[in-house]
């Protein structure tokens, strides 16, 4: 099979691999879209010591299943992998398995190819008449959905009643920003330095987008919920500056680093912080549902390009070239 191959820092290979070979419970999957992560993008540059080279990146799949009972159907893919006897997957917290894995890390080659294998347990039906390209969305948008719920649960005060920011307009951010809107969220600003893509952030929904250190940015201790999709010491320390007290702050970004967080004023303001990772098979099925019904919007704010053509699509991402939230690729002509 065809895949696109990470052979080293800021180096991917499109070559020939050999053909996916399901193992037990696994399927095998035919990929139709896979979206481009930022986690591909910190592999990409030699970051994530998860992902070695050489391996087949990619994790936010949808296709056809080619095997099991789901044969012949569109399906998207759930990538995390969990052991399903734990007492966190028990207890509904299957995103916590301590032997949890994920498609696209060590030792699970990912979906930047053109057939994948995952637990059969794993995928979830495309319903009838939704793009498979923006059903390749589920992934990233079940984090966002995971972690508002998350920031929702943690606040004393109903969604309608809340100001929030999202620092970040990427995928998860948008989705982010796109989640709270749903959840009745009525006032939303995004932060994103990139003014392409702010200008997609603005399109996509009743948000203010706005550059970080502009006027447009909300004053400091203002904003009842933060969702910091970027996770880097710039955005943490501006989410303790714009939170206010008795706020709740949601770390989803994955950067390096633990700077930036002002502990004093989370003590002496009584703020929450709280952490968010991917999401449980629940949340991925209900935002799975929530795609499908247009609840989540129009879902135009991504670009499609060739699996062919994913070494220049992660170069156009690294250059700042592109005003989509996200690349998906494709593996075979649409």
């Amino acid at each position: 099979m065809k895949a696109l191959v990470y052979t080293g820092p800021l180096s991917l290979s499109f070559r020939d691999e050999p053909d996916a070979v399901p193992r037990n419970d696994e399927v095998v999957v035919r990929v139709d879209a896979v979206g481009i992560c930022g986690s591909d993008m910190h592999a990409y540059h030699g970051h994530d010591d998860r992902r070695p080279a050489p391996l087949i990146l990619g994790h936010e799949a949808a296709g056809v299943a080619m095997t099991g009972r789901l044969s012949g159907r569109r399906v998207t893919v759930n990538p995390l992998v969990t052991c399903g006897a734990c007492a966190f997957c028990i207890d509904g917290h299957s995103n916590l398995c301590s032997s949890r894995q994920i498609i696209s890390m060590m030792p699970r080659p990912g979906a930047f190819a053109e057939f994948v294998c995952i637990p059969e347990q794993n995928l979830v039906e495309v319903p009838h008449g939704f793009d498979i390209v923006k059903a390749a969305l589920a992934e990233p948008v079940a984090v966002s959905y995971h972690a508002v719920h998350i920031g929702l649960k943690a606040s004393a005060r109903p969604a309608s009643s809340l100001t929030a920011v999202v620092l970040g307009g990427g995928a998860i951010g948008l989705a982010s920003a796109l989640v709270l809107a749903m959840s009745g969220c009525s006032r939303i600003h995004v932060a994103e330095p990139n003014a392409a893509r702010r200008g997609t952030v603005s399109t996509s929904g009743p948000f203010d987008a706005y550059a970080p250190g502009s006027t447009r940015e909300p004053k400091d201790s203002t904003i009842d919920l933060v969702v910091d999709a970027v996770g880097a010491g710039r955005t943490r320390e501006a989410a303790c500056l714009l939170v206010k007290p008795g706020g709740v702050i949601v770390h989803i970004g994955l950067l390096p680093g633990s700077g930036g967080v002002d502990v004093r004023k989370l003590t002496l303001r009584e703020v929450t912080f709280v952490g968010s990772y991917c999401y449980t098979m629940v949340d991925f099925r209900e935002t799975v549902a929530a795609l499908a019904s247009g609840q989540l919007g129009a879902l135009d704010w991504f670009e499609e390009r060739a699996l062919c053509d994913g070494a220049a699509a992660f170069e156009a991402i690294d250059a700042g070239k592109t005003a989509a939230a996200k690349i998906i690729l494709r593996p075979r002509p649409a």
